[in-house]
C-alpha cells in the first residue's frame, strides 16, 4: 500500500472518528472548500450545507463503519469506492440504518494532505 493509498484510507477513518464524537471542525477539514456532495432525492450541495445540516444534528449521534473496496491515485487526484454502513441515533434514542456505496474523489493540496472534492453518496435507509 502506497503512503497517499494510506493517507486517503485515514481521511476515511478520521472523518468517521470525528462524525462519532461530534467533532464538526475536523470533519470540515477533511473537504475542500468547493467539495460537492451528490446524494439521492436531493439536488448537490456543498460544505457550507453540509455544516448547516451537521449543526442542526448537534443532539444526534452518528456511528458508522466502512469497507473501502478500491482506492485509485493518478497523481494529486485520487477516487475511492466504499461501502458504508451509518447508524442514526435520535435524542430519544430510536436508531435509523443507512448503507450503501460511495464513489468519493479526493485532492491532494498543496500542504500535502488529501481532502475530499466530490462525493456520490448512494447510502440509503435500510430495510431490514
Amino acid at each position: 500500500m502506497t503512503d497517499d493509498e494510506r493517507a486517503i484510507r485515514n481521511v476515511v477513518d478520521t472523518w468517521l472518528a470525528a462524525s462519532r464524537s461530534g467533532d464538526l471542525a475536523t470533519v470540515l477539514s477533511l473537504m475542500t472548500d468547493d467539495v460537492l456532495f451528490l446524494t439521492p432525492g436531493q439536488a448537490p450541495f456543498g460544505k457550507e450545507a453540509f455544516a448547516k445540516m451537521s449543526e442542526g444534528m448537534k443532539d444526534v449521534h452518528v456511528d458508522g463503519t466502512s469497507d473501502i473496496q478500491e482506492v485509485q491515485v493518478f497523481g494529486d487526484i485520487a477516487y475511492l469506492r466504499n461501502a458504508l454502513h451509518i447508524v442514526v441515533t435520535m435524542p430519544d434514542g430510536k436508531a435509523a440504518r443507512r448503507s450503501g456505496q460511495t464513489l468519493t474523489i479526493l485532492r491532494k493540496g498543496a500542504d500535502g494532505k488529501w481532502r475530499v472534492v466530490r462525493d456520490a453518496n448512494l447510502v440509503v435507509a435500510d430495510n431490514a
